[in-house]
């Protein structure tokens, strides 16, 4: 068997303490594919590229398993308020 979303969504929490987590697991239930959006203050005055080098790092032993990590929003706090409140007062038509 190969991870579980809990397992990747305990480790983020526990080493990237997260304002926002959403984990995906995209391989139809085998564990081998994610789709992540995390928010965190550790982003603060980082790059995207050092942002998923963080995450990747976070996620090291889970990523022995895991096939395809996709990180589809690697965002700080101020980022992820900044992107709801754009979303809030234009919404998709």
């Amino acid at each position: 068997m190969g991870v579980t979303k809990e397992q990747v969504e305990s480790t983020l929490k526990s080493k990237m303490n997260p304002s926002h987590l959403e984990v995906i697991d995209t391989s139809g239930g085998c564990g081998a594919s994610f789709a992540i959006e995390i928010v965190s203050e550790q982003f603060e005055g980082k790059r995207l590229l050092e942002r998923h080098r963080l995450v990747n790092g976070a996620l090291e032993e889970e990523m022995k398993e895991i096939h395809a990590l996709s990180i589809k929003k690697a965002l700080t706090p101020e980022q992820w308020k900044q992107q709801q409140e754009s979303e809030k007062s234009n919404p998709a038509a």
